[in-house]
């Protein structure tokens, strides 16, 4: 089977000129099939602001009324996206801007049965993915890019975190590639202190991972992207590293394993 790389990239990436072009200079180089998907950042948070729309997290996961849904849609799947389809192009890598509701590739449930209402919020399973559009633009050489946006299939858009877009699109597709996930990101890898740009963890076991998590040193944000890093393994895609966006050709980083 051939190797397909799914890259996913935060939103700081996304958002910054600068940082998006040095890692979409590294990303063309990856060989094909390859999918990028990206989260929004500080910019939505930064409409949302403008527009006095309030911002609610809980344990680094967005909370989503109906105005803050409507500004990730503009951003992430209108502003970012389109941005980032425009400049792959501009460097002669030919791709398409999706969303989870186009060609219903990724259908979603609206999370329910939490203590938190999360709002308008979508849960995604890889059992639901639409493989087969993907694996249709893959074969042409096209580079699918996804926000993190995905719809419920009755009409209504879902806000998903990017991190679980990523992972359980590696999953979905592990039964017709050998799948390598990779994080990018602002950090060098995983850190042992967050202070500290230079503790990144090289290699990191599940059990290490709750071990830091219990004592409080892996936190926040981090928590939900290694939870779904983990259980991508979990469900037989190849490897799964987190690292800093400059890095993406190169062996730096942490790799997790179970």
């Amino acid at each position: 089977m051939n190797t397909l790389h799914v890259i996913k990239i935060g939103g700081n990436i996304a958002n910054d000129e600068k940082k998006l072009e040095n890692f979409l200079a590294n990303f063309v180089q990856l060989d094909e099939p390859k999918i990028l998907v990206h989260g929004g950042g500080s910019s939505a948070s930064d409409l949302c602001k403008k527009l006095d729309i309030p911002i609610q997290m809980n344990n680094g996961r967005r909370i989503t009324d109906k105005p803050a849904l409507d500004v990730a849609v503009m951003v992430y799947a209108g502003l970012i996206n389109k941005n980032i389809v425009a400049k792959l192009q501009g460097r002669s890598c030919n791709a398409l801007g999706l969303s989870g509701a186009d060609l219903n590739i990724i259908p979603a449930k609206k999370r329910t049965g939490t203590e938190i209402n999360y709002g308008f919020v979508g849960d995604i399973e890889a059992k639901s993915i639409n493989n087969y559009f993907i694996r249709r633009l893959l074969d042409e050489q096209i580079v699918p890019v996804f926000p993190a946006i995905t719809h419920d299939t009755q009409g209504q858009l879902l806000n998903t975190n990017a991190d679980t877009i990523a992972s359980t699109l590696s999953i979905a597709l592990t039964k017709h590639y050998n799948v390598s996930l990779i994080y990018c990101f602002e950090e060098q890898g995983v850190l042992k202190n967050i202070k500290d740009p230079d503790s990144w963890i090289p290699q990191l076991k599940k059990q290490n991972y709750l071990d830091l998590k219990s004592e409080g040193v892996i936190h926040e944000g981090m928590i939900p992207k290694l939870d779904t890093a983990f259980e991508a393994l979990k469900q037989d895609v190849q490897q799964v590293h987190i690292k800093h966006a400059e890095n993406l050709l190169n062996n730096t980083g942490t790799e997790l394993s179970l």
